[in-house]
């Protein structure tokens, strides 16, 4: 599994401050803070005004203070396209990324082919928006699929099925998993998927995140996920995805995360899984689950046991 850092983000004023006064040592902490991840995601938003121009400078500082390879993350293209002459490893960049439409998939597409690197396809468009069901989504997976085959660009594709905040759109965390599932499934030649983990929990108290962050990720590893874009400060995901990996659980807990992982991937049923109901962190993981999986209304106090 590709794990991807996300704490390079235009949107947090701290990181856009220190971006635009050029603070090298402030992104130097924020790399190593990611030191656990196999890509750090350069989330320059738009990518213009006062933060025009950063990639040229971003780029080589990653590559000189750390072994992070480097995702491109920002709607503006021209930006995107003058980053590669500030990046030695051209090969490894992620592109991030590109809806259904024309004509930025076939921009994005050709990026791909010149410097022989990867993107993320968003399984959205213009005239569909984020579609609300599984169905939907995969729809314009297909309509994506179709425009790629011909550039034989299949095996540098991630498909993003579009995760959504569970406190605003319940129902899209499980859409957005039955939607992992199905795309390993459809395509004669299975693809490779990714998610935007920290999505699934904006909007609820900051003691719960880590929570539905961690259990999402647990869902999302069974759905045979290849890629999660995540905080990659929060060391206890990291170490759950690589216990999940290994299948060497080192606690009650751990064996209940790969109970958890095998349910989604044998399409079997919470109701089945066991777990100690005397273990409080045990039954907020269940919670958090009943919660992700549509089986209960989430409430800011669904943790409470």
């Amino acid at each position: 599994m590709i794990l991807i850092g996300e704490n390079i983000h235009i949107v947090s004023k701290t990181i856009r401050s220190a971006l635009l006064a050029r603070d090298e040592d402030f992104i130097k902490r924020q790399l190593l803070l990611q030191k656990n991840m196999n890509y750090v995601d350069l989330n320059i938003g738009p990518g213009n005004g006062e933060v025009s121009d950063i990639f040229p400078w971003l780029c080589p500082l990653v590559e000189a203070n750390s072994d992070l390879k480097i995702s491109l993350d920002t709607t503006n293209l021209s930006e995107m396209k003058k980053a590669f002459k500030h990046i030695k490893n051209t090969g490894d960049v992620i592109l991030n990324s590109t809806s259904a439409d024309e004509p930025r998939i076939s921009i994005i597409s050709d990026l791909a082919i010149e410097y022989d690197c990867s993107f993320v396809a968003l399984t959205m468009s213009k005239a569909s928006g984020i579609p609300s069901t599984s169905d939907g989504r995969m729809e314009t997976a297909f309509e994506i699929y179709e425009k790629l085959s011909d550039k034989n660009l299949i095996e540098k594709t991630f498909f993003d099925p579009l995760i959504l905040p569970v406190t605003s759109c319940q129902i899209q965390a499980k859409e957005a998993l039955d939607t992992l599932k199905t795309l390993k499934e459809a395509f004669e030649n299975s693809v490779k998927t990714i998610i935007g983990l920290s999505n699934i929990s904006n909007g609820a108290p900051s003691n719960l995140r880590p929570l539905l962050n961690q259990v999402y990720a647990v869902l999302a590893f069974g759905a045979g996920v290849d890629a999660i874009i995540m905080d990659g400060g929060d060391e206890e995901l990291f170490r759950i995805l690589k216990m999940l990996q290994s299948e060497r659980p080192n606690s009650e807990i751990d064996k209940l995360y790969i109970r958890l992982a095998d349910m989604i991937k044998d399409f079997s049923d919470l109701d089945e899984i066991q777990y100690d109901a005397g273990d409080d962190e045990q039954v907020k993981i269940i919670k958090a689950c009943e919660v992700l999986l549509n089986k209960k209304i989430y409430s800011d106090s669904f943790a409470q046991v």
